[in-house]
């Protein structure tokens, strides 16, 4: 194919490009990074079919990948637990419990505890998700009603609490059927197997989902989605049409 006929078949894709955008107005700063992406993108594969240079991105797509740093997912400020309800609010879930927890792995039982020098069994609790941003009760009966309840142990996912009959005494489910607790005077915060029979057990409760929700599509990521599609597939045409052409 000759490079006359490459320049023109590059004019037609941009036309049909600049068609399927539809008319804007001054281009926001999005929108630039956008289009920055696409030529950076077609660019890229012109470069790989013909073989004149090595793809690489642009500043602009550069600095629209980078992470902010600092980001996080978690709210500055708390949230309630409540009751009947999952605390959503958050975006904690069940595996951010447990890893939360284990933080405190060997902290003394300390009655009253709620720090590292010292905690109870509640206190481990009410500070795990104070950490993830819950707010939850002081005490173990008052935590027993928050969340959802969970109908059995053979349906309790990492990061459940287990509250026993008489509500003494409160545990995190880890998971694999081991729970994490501050047992007593004498001991530390620490992994054990689960004791616990259904029969034994108050309550479950689950105080933020067990996993994360899944994002909903915007209108503006399916046009976004849709444009990438037209300019992927009209690239691909192109190439098509190089390679046959340096084979001929």
């Amino acid at each position: 194919m000759s490079v006359d006929a490459v320049l023109s078949r590059i004019a037609e894709i941009r036309t049909q490009i600049d068609a399927l955008r539809g008319p804007s107005t001054a281009p926001t700063s999005g929108s630039t990074a956008s289009s920055e992406a696409s030529s950076g993108a077609f660019a890229d594969a012109l470069a790989t079919a013909t073989g004149t240079g090595t793809p690489s991105a642009t500043p602009a797509v550069a600095a629209a990948a980078a992470p902010t740093a600092g980001a996080s997912r978690l709210p500055a400020t708390s949230v309630d637990a409540g009751r009947g309800t999952l605390a959503t609010g958050s975006g904690a879930t069940g595996s951010d419990v447990v890893a939360d927890a284990k933080k405190y792995l060997g902290v003394p039982y300390v009655f009253g505890g709620e720090s590292r020098s010292g905690m109870d069994c509640s206190g481990l609790v009410q500070t795990v998700f104070k950490d993830l941003g819950v707010t939850m009760p002081r005490v173990v009966p008052d935590q027993a009603d928050m969340g959802v309840p969970v109908g059995s142990l053979a349906d309790a996912k990492p990061g459940d609490l287990i509250i026993p009959k008489g509500e003494q005494h409160i545990v995190i489910y880890v998971g694999d059927g081991k729970v994490l607790h501050a047992p007593r005077p004498g001991k530390d915060v620490r992994i054990v197997d689960n004791w616990y029979k259904d029969a034994d057990i108050a309550t479950i409760r689950r105080i933020v989902p067990s996993e994360a929700a899944a994002p909903a599509a915007t209108p503006a990521a399916s046009s976004a989605t849709a444009l990438q599609s037209a300019t992927d597939l009209q690239t691909a045409a192109l190439m098509s049409m190089m390679r046959s052409g340096s084979a001929a």
